[in-house]
Order: structure tokens, then sequence, then C-alpha cells
């Protein structure tokens, strides 16, 4: 006979173990469900049938045992294929196990029926013997708050149950059926309780769950669970429904969704994502075209927020994706798109004539129907949206794309019009209609006002002019047929000369954006005639329309070089120079120029000017005269204000420096010396002259010999202008002067200097003052020019103060003698900062040192020592050195060495020479470093020097004291030197 392993179980065989739990096992009906050893623990569960804790505490001894015996079981000799069909029920024990736990879970509840305990862990026991023992999943930290429904599906989706060995559900139909049974019985007693709804749902999640149970009985199950519990705990249900609903797909998805969408249409974007999966049914293109529709209108009105974080332009777009992937089944034909849009005008239409013929309401208190659409008030006073059926989902008809892309799309977000154009032509052209995608593409390049627009629907036209040419091709090598074969070879050429034309055209196109964009934009007109090259036709058209579209007001920068240049169009004959210059429509142009109110009165200026040129160059020059004189003419009231933007660029014109600037070099040039005086007067006389036209109407006066007159344009320059531009007008003024007259008007260049001296400032009175002394040199006495100089040392500035001593000290000691320049610097040294002081103590004390006074050099050098910081100004101090050196005594030299050190002390408290202490010390140090240790003292090689190259002091000692003889005797080491009292102790870091 076969053995056990080898015997080959039948459906029959297997399926004679079950049922198991139904009918309820029970002593009766299977004699083995209880044993001796159960006798006391029955004994006592009838004395106390009331005690929870027994029945509980009998549970969990039998599971706990029965758990033990399953551990010691020895392996199943069924064959692996019959283990995974009955799953945690293969084993004998198992089965035994099953019936005697049910047994006593079945009597405790009969004492217990509504104990939430008793039933949570029986119904959990039951699943775990059908649907298989549980995977327990790891979790980070516990669970979080129920977010919002698109994050609690994330999370329930990877949270879903998980089971291992589950029993086949046709073996085991029964215990499937009866664990179903299980529950409903709990749900009798418990019906409020969603932890067990949520277990009982859980079932239908299982991948080996009956088709009777997750199907209907579920959906069915879901709805009573909905009604059953409240409403604060549906969306814990709706969790588990949804995704059952998805994992189920097809009409059965479409209806649970519908169903939740309608108390919060959150998910609506996921619903459209699921209806157009072709994994889950068959797509429903048109009702996700609706419904991204729907939305993006309400987020438009402010009535929807995307949980994607969409804004409703993305929504807009994802709408025109569906209507390009899916064109036939979301969209009309042309016939009823241009039916439609009749039918759609002509009801505008008449709202609009219902609106205009509309009465006002009356003021009697009588009621008065209003025109217009009828409106539909809610209970919090607003007005609720209109149905619309292209926003029904349950609606089968189709969509009117062209009408939905204009209203919703282009009519709304005019910058980001690219892609709608673009999604609209493809939408045409998967349809077939590829004429209409063309006419689609054209209207797009005529309507888009952004560049990045442009480029993005002229790449998608090229790219269909191109795939249509490609298919034309290998429509032809396939054709064998002549006449087809000529008529494709017709239809390519066609096509391949549309396409070159669309290539052309594209400077042309992207010009017409930047045009639409900003009509007033100056630069762009002008490349649109410079696109037309030597075509002077279209050149002067482009021209023209650009006059007449620019807002002068409104124009970017340069519109009247326009008008220049489209005269210069016609005086050169045309782009080419071909043509025969026309000087009278240059002319015209001009005239009609000088009539425009531009933004800026330099604009209409130079429209004059090049007018002015334009006759120059074709040397008419009295008409040149002519039109400046036209453009210069002085109204009555010349007490405009030039910046008074109020008043038109004409009003203004006459003041304009820049036009009096050209005429006044044209009469120059071509006119008298009369006519350019009278010129210059003019300017004068409104007040608009600068500096530079003081300057060259006194020079024009000086080259035609009349001084004086030159001399009455710089006094009236002066009397214009105040510091520092008349310092300009005051500098040339006086040089000139002096020039033509030398000392033949002393007195009066005086009294010009003393009158320019008299409102200078101290910054640029210097050189008038310098240009004063020099006459007084050349032509004065030499003591009004020290005079002079001693009081220009008083007037400028402290920057200028030293340099003026010194020019001072200069003069003083060329025409007085050194001595003589004792009280100047003593002055200088009183007047200049302590920074200047010191250098000029230094020159002083070398005048000294030449006229013999030694000891007043001394003073001097004492007094500028409280100035300088030894580790700061070490030129002073070397120099002092080398003075005492030279010139002194021990006594000085130990004095100076004093003066040194408080100095050094003084400076070492004040915060301020701390810095430039650091500085001057580091810099010494690296010349150090270069120079060597001695090369950096000069008091140290001055030492040097004085002992014949031995280094020391250059004072002698006044007595020597030699060591003891007894010591000398006695071999003991000398002493390596003895102290002087009186000797000077100079130490390295003191020079």
């Amino acid at each position: 006979m076969p053995s056990v392993a080898q015997k080959a179980y039948s459906y029959d065989d297997l399926s004679s173990y079950f049922p198991l739990t139904y009918p309820i096992p029970h002593p009766k009906t299977h004699p083995d469900l209880i044993t001796v050893k159960d006798l006391n623990r029955e004994e006592d569960l009838l004395r106390n049938p009331s005690s929870f804790r027994a029945w509980w505490s009998a549970i969990q001894s039998t599971r706990d045992s029965f758990t033990a015996q399953l551990k010691v079981e020895k392996p199943s000799d069924l064959p692996d294929e019959v283990k995974a069909l009955l799953g945690p029920l293969a084993s004998p024990l198992a089965r035994r196990y099953l019936q005697r736990i049910t047994y006593l879970y079945e009597s405790a509840l009969q004492n217990f029926p509504s104990s939430f305990k008793l039933w949570k862990s029986y119904l959990q026991f039951r699943m775990s013997c059908v649907l298989g023992k549980p995977v327990i999943k790891k979790r980070a930290g516990g669970r979080k708050k129920f977010g919002p429904m698109k994050d609690a599906l994330e999370e329930e989706q990877d949270d879903l149950e998980e089971w291992d060995e589950c029993l086949d559900p046709v073996i085991g139909w029964e215990e499937w059926k009866s664990l179903i049974a299980t529950f409903e019985r709990c749900l009798m007693w418990l019906p409020n309780l969603p932890r067990i709804w949520l277990l009982y749902i859980s079932i239908f999640s299982h991948p080996q769950c009956p088709a009777l149970i997750s199907h209907t009985h579920a959906r069915r199950t879901f709805d009573r669970a909905l009604r059953t519990l409240p409403p604060s705990l549906h969306s814990r249900i709706w969790v588990r429904y949804l995704l059952w609903a998805e994992s189920k797909g097809g009409e059965t998805l479409v209806a649970v969704y519908r169903r939740y969408l309608a108390i919060d249409p959150t998910l609506s974007e996921r619903y459209t994502a699921l209806i157009l999966s072709k994994s889950l049914g068959k797509p429903r293109p048109l009702e996700a075209a609706k419904v991204l529709l729907s939305l993006a209108r309400k987020a438009a009105r402010g009535e929807y927020t995307s949980p994607e974080g969409k804004s409703p332009l993305q929504l807009l777009n994802d709408f025109v994706d569906v209507v390009e992937n899916y064109a036939e089944d979301v969209g009309m034909d042309v016939e009823a798109t241009d039916e439609s849009n009749a039918a759609i005008a002509k009801k505008d239409a008449e709202n609009e004539g219902a609106l205009d013929a509309g009465k006002p309401a009356s003021m009697d208190g009588q009621l008065i129907r209003m025109a217009g659409p009828a409106v539909t008030v809610g209970p919090d006073g607003k007005v609720l949206p209109q149905y619309d059926e292209d926003e029904d989902p349950l609606s089968e008809r189709k969509l009117n794309i062209e009408n939905i892309i204009k209203k919703d799309g282009l009519d709304m977000y005019k910058d980001q019009a690219g892609r709608l154009w673009v999604g609209l032509a493809t939408y045409w052209i998967k349809r077939g209609d590829f004429d209409r995608g063309r006419e689609t593409f054209e209207k797009a390049i005529q309507s888009v006002v952004t560049q990045r627009d442009f480029n993005q629907i002229f790449e998608a036209y090229s790219q269909t002019e191109d795939a249509v040419i490609n298919e034309i091709m290998e429509a032809l090598e396939d054709e064998e047929d002549d006449d087809d074969k000529a008529e494709l070879e017709e239809e390519m050429d066609n096509r391949m000369q549309a396409f070159e034309q669309l290539t052309d055209r594209r400077p042309f196109l992207l010009n017409d954006v930047l045009i639409r964009r900003n009509p007033n934009d100056v630069q762009e007109w002008e490349k649109r005639v410079a696109l037309y090259g030597d075509d002077d036709e279209k050149a002067a058209a482009a021209y023209t329309k650009a006059i007449e579209t620019i807002h002068p007001k409104k124009a970017t920068p340069n519109f009247h070089r326009l008008f220049i240049n489209f005269a210069k169009f016609y005086e050169e004959g045309g782009a080419s120079g071909q043509a025969e210059p026309d000087l009278d429509s240059a002319r015209k142009i001009l005239e009609k120029a000088t009539k425009v109110n531009f933004k800026q009165v330099e604009d209409l200026a130079e429209v004059w000017c090049e007018w002015a040129e334009m006759e120059l160059r074709h040397e008419n020059y009295d008409e040149a005269i002519r039109v400046m004189q036209r453009a210069t003419a002085v109204p009555k009231n010349t007490k405009i204000n030039y910046h008074d933007h109020a008043l038109s660029a004409q009003a203004r014109l006459f003041k304009s420096i820049k036009l009096w600037s050209f005429y006044v070099d044209l009469e120059e040039s071509i006119g008298t010396v009369e006519s350019t005086k009278a010129v210059y007067d003019k300017i004068l006389d409104l007040r608009i002259a600068n500096a530079q036209i003081i300057v060259n109407y006194a020079s024009f006066l000086e080259e035609n010999k009349y001084f004086e007159e030159s001399f009455k344009v710089y006094e009236r320059g002066v009397e214009l202008f105040t510091f520092p531009v008349s310092f300009e007008i005051w500098n040339i003024y006086l040089s000139k002067f002096v020039k033509r007259y030398g000392g033949t008007k002393v007195e009066r260049a005086r009294d010009l200097f003393e009158q320019a001296l008299e409102k200078c400032p101290a910054k640029s009175c210097k050189p008038i003052f310098l240009m004063y002394a020099k006459l007084e040199e050349d032509y004065g006495l030499a003591k009004r020019a020290m005079a002079i100089y001693d009081r220009a040392t008083q007037v400028v500035t402290d920057a200028d103060k030293f340099e003026m001593f010194t020019i001072y000290i200069a003069k003083a000691t060329a025409n007085f003698g050194l001595p003589a320049t004792r009280p100047i610097y003593e002055r200088a040294i009183e007047a200049l900062p302590d920074k200047q002081t010191a250098e000029m103590c230094l020159r002083f004390a070398a005048l000294e040192r030449k006229l013999g006074e030694i000891d007043r050099a001394r003073a001097i050098y004492a007094h500028a020592s409280q100035f300088c910081d030894p580790r700061v100004n070490q030129k002073f101090w070397a120099e002092w050195n080398t003075f005492e050196i030279e010139t002194g005594s021990e006594d000085t030299f130990r004095e100076m060495l004093r003066i040194r050190r408080s100095v050094q002390a003084q400076f070492n408290t004040e915060a301020s020479y701390l810095a430039a202490q650091t500085i001057a010390a580091s810099e010494g140090n690296k010349r150090a470093l270069s120079e060597g240790p001695e090369d950096n003292d000069p008091m140290a090689a001055a030492e040097k020097q004085a002992n014949g190259g031995v280094k020391g002091p250059a004072f002698v000692a006044a007595k020597k004291t030699a060591l003891p003889k007894p010591a000398e005797e006695a071999g003991a080491q000398p002493a390596a030197k003895v102290a002087n009292s009186e000797e000077i102790q100079i130490e390295d870091d003191e020079f």
C-alpha cells in the first residue's frame, strides 16, 4: 500500500475536514471536545458562570497549552501543496485546537455578549486560523493623527495587513463563511465600535478572499458601516473603502469615488488619474476631462485648493493633456464645434442686447424684472454657480474644446498662452483635421505677446509640418499607383514650400510678437524696418505704421530717431540708395516730427538740428538758417519753467541750450559777426547760458578783435553764475585780461582780482591768489606781492596752507633774504596742523643752522618734538640726533634723550596713535631684516663712525675705576665692568 506522503488527496478528501466551527462545537456533538483534564475547569465555570476572570483564564490557559503542543508537534506527513491549501489548519492538532477554543469563546460570549475584549480576542483568533498568521510591520514611532484623506490613503496603503499561509477559500469555504457569520453576530451586539468594523473589512483586502465575499458583500458591508457609525468616524471607513474600490477598479471604483467626491472633492485629482489608468479598467477620458475642467474653474474662483499644490493654470494644463491624449473621446468634431461656437456667439449677443435694453429699477418700490441670466442664491446669500453640462461627469455630451480653451485659458492667462494654443492645435491634428490645426497655429502666432510663447508655438508648428512631410514621404515610398503617387508628390511639394515659407517668416513673426507686447517699443519698429532690407515700399510702410502706432508719452527712448531715420530714408534715396533723393518728403516728415509732443525737450531740439543739418548737407544754407530761426522763436512769455513737464515740449523748446548751441555754431560758420552776436545775446537774455557758452562767446569776440566786449561777456558770466562755476570763468577772464593789458591797467586788474576773491570759497581761491601775486611781482611792488601771499596763507584751506607757506617762504627768501623768513616760519608753525608742523620745523631748524643760530635750531627741535612719535616719525629724531652729534654736548644729548622718552610715554597713553605705531613698528622690523641690525639705527651708525668703527657711546667717561689689587693678585676673575655713577646709559632701543 502507498505511504501517506505518496497518497493523492482529492478535493473531497480535504473538504471532509470541514466545517470545523459550524455548527458551533459542543460536547454533545463532539465527544472529544472535553477531556478528563478539563473536568475541573468545566465544573469551576459551571459554578461561576458570571465570573469574566474565570472565563478569560480558562481561555488563555487553553490557548497557552495548545500553543506549547503545536511547537513540539511532529511535522505533518502531508505533501507541501496540501499544507499550502490547508494553511494554519494543516495539522489535526490545529483543527482540534480551533474547535476547543471556539467552544470556550462561544460559551463565554453566551454569558458576556457585549464584551468588546472578548469579542476582539475571539475574532482575531478566528481570523488567524482562516486568514493566516498576520505579518507584524515595524513602525517608526507611534501612529500619527488622522490627516487629510490624500495622506491617509498613502499611509494606509503602506499599512495594509499581510498574512502567511491562509486557508484555501475553495476547500475551506465553510470556515470562511463561518468567520463572516461570526463577525455579523458580533456586530449585532457591538454595532458602534469602529475597531470591529475595521477588523471585519480588513478581510476584504485579503488576496485569497473568496469572490462572493470580496465583491458585493464587501460593498454592502462598507455601506452598512457608514450608515451605522457616526459621521465623525466615517473617514476611517472611507480610507479602506476607497482603497478597496481602487483594487477592484471598473464601475465599482467609479461608483465609490463619485459618492465620496460628493462630500469631499479633494481627491478629484487622484480620481482622474485612476479612471485614466488602463490597469483599472477601460479609461474614462471624457469624465476625467470634465472633472479637471471643473476643478480648474473652481480653483480660478477660489473655491478649490489643490492638495498637490497645483495652480488653476496647472489644472487647466492637466485638462489639456487629457484632451491631447484622448482627442476622439473628449472633444467635438469640426462641424459640431462650429455649430456650438455659433450658438454661443448668438447667446452672448442676446445677453448683451438684453443688458443694454434693461431698464433701471423703479424708485417707487415696484419690482422690475432685470435683464440677464437667472441666478440661484444659496442659504448664505451667495450666488451659486449655474449648472454647466461641461462640468457634469455624468453627461455624455462631448466638449467644445475651442471655446473652453479660449474662455478659461486664453482670456485669463494671456502671458501663458503658448501651452494652451499648442494643446488646441494638437487636439485638431490628432483628430485628423490638419487644416484646422494649421489655422490654429497661425491664430496663435498672431495673438501671443511673449517670446517664450512664440518659441513654444513655432517649435510645435515646425515639428508638426515636419512630421506631415515625413508621413507623405513614407506613403510615397509605399505607393505603387502612378496617379496617387503624382498626387502625393504634388502635396509634398506644397508642404515643403509652406514649410520653407514658415521658416522664412520666423523673424517677422517674432517681431510682430514683440511689437504686440509693447506697441511703443521704438527699437522693435526699427528692427522691423531693417528686416525688409532693400524693399523700400515695405520699409516706408513700416515707418509710417510705427509713427501712427507709437504714443509719444509711452514710447521707449529715441522715438525722435524714428522720424530722423525716416527722413534720411527719403533723403538717401531709400534703403538701397538707388532711388532719387526726395527732400520734400523728408521735410514733410521732419515738419510732422516738430509737432509731436515728445517726452523730452532735447528730443524735439534734436529733430530741428537734424533738419538744419540735412539742409546743410544739400548746401541750402539760407533754408538751414530759417529752420533754426523757426525753432528758436521766443514767445512773449519767457518765464516758462523749462522743467515743467505739464507743458508741451514745443512750449519749452526756446529754452533748450542744445538748440541754441547748434544755432550759434551755425551762425559762426555761415553767418555774420553781428548775427552771431545777436544769437549769443538772446541766449544771455534768456538766462539759459552755461559757462561754455560764456567762454565761447568771449573767445568769438576776441577772435574778431572785440576785446572790451569779450571782457564784458566775462563780466556778465560771473554775474550769472556762482562758485564753483564762476571760478572757471574768473580764471580765464583774469588770465586774458593780464595777458592783454599787462602793467598798463594794474589798478583795474587789482579791482578784478579783489572782486573775484570777494566771494570765492577757500578751496578755490589758491590759483587766483597765485595769479594775483604774480601780477604784483611782474608789474607791481614786491611788498604788495608779499602781502598777497600772507593774505593767502590765512584764507586757503588747511590742505593748501603748507604749500602756500612754502611758496611764501621761497618768495620772501628771493626778495628779502633768509632772515626775513623767520616771522613767516613762526606763523606757519602756529597755523599748520600737527603733522605738517614737524616738517616745517625741520625746515626752520635747517635755516637757523645755515645762519649759525645753533641754540635757536635746538629750541625749534624741542618745540617740534611734541608732535613726533618716535616710533612713527623716525626721520625727525634721526635728524635731531645727527644735529646733536655734530653740534651738541653731553648735556644737550642727554636732554634730547629725555625729551624723546617723555614724548614716547605721552603717545603711548593716547589710543589714537596705537594703530599707527603698530604699523610703523612692523614696517621698521621689515627694514631692519633687510638692512641689518646695525644699519637700521642711525644713532648706532653715528656712534660707530665716531669711535673708529667700534660700537659704543660717542662720549668719554669722566674717570675709570680699576679693580682692587688683592683681587687681581689672588687670580680672581675680573668683573665684566665697574659701574660708573656718572656714565650715560644708552640702550639700543632708545635710538
